[in-house]
């Protein structure tokens, strides 16, 4: 795999992460003070019209709701936390870690739990539009770095975008030819 591969998925990955954040905020809290209701969450309900809404979006039912009300996530919430989590599987496999040893496995977890704070914040606002990369992307790229700063590998992870080099050689390959030769008959 091309180095620059890892480079432009780790860094776009998290500058499209932390853009969206920034962007989901805006939309979803700040928007209402400008138009007087939050846009996000009014095209998301497909509000004044008499379509269902905005096809990239899931609706979850409510769990223990008389009325069959029902949650919505949206795509972006789901896809734009994946590549950061593609881009942790594609790191493991390419600097060999096992499944606890990587970054998959506790991005993974992180995504979830994120997941699970924005419903546990929505139930808590009694039903009103949280942005769902509020609590999703804090989550995700927070571990992933965290995780890096503390196994030493963030510049790896970011700076560099490959893993560290590993050695395949169980020994120094030889100086000069006839040593070569050498080598590759007892090989």
């Amino acid at each position: 795999m091309p180095i620059i591969y890892l480079l432009i998925i780790g860094q776009v990955g998290s500058v499209l992460l932390g853009c969206s954040f920034l962007y989901d905020i805006f939309w979803v809290f700040i928007s209402k003070m400008l138009f007087h209701e939050s846009v996000m969450i009014v095209v998301a309900r497909g509000d004044n019209t008499d379509e269902d809404g905005v096809p990239m979006l899931l609706k979850i039912p409510r769990m223990f709701d008389p009325w069959g009300g029902y949650s919505i996530i949206g795509f972006g919430d789901i896809l734009l936390p994946g590549l950061l989590v593609a881009f942790a599987l594609r790191y493991d496999w390419a600097a060999r870690k096992t499944l606890q040893s990587g970054y998959f496995l506790w991005s993974m977890v992180a995504y979830g739990s994120g997941l699970l704070i924005t419903y546990v914040a929505l139930n808590l606002m009694d039903g009103h539009g949280q942005p769902a990369l509020l609590y999703i992307v804090p989550f995700t790229l927070g571990t992933f770095i965290s995780l890096g700063k503390k196994r030493g590998e963030l510049r790896n992870l970011w700076m560099k975008g490959q893993p560290p080099r590993v050695c395949t050689h169980s020994h120094p390959p030889p100086k000069d030819s006839a040593d070569s030769a050498a080598h590759v008959i007892s090989s």
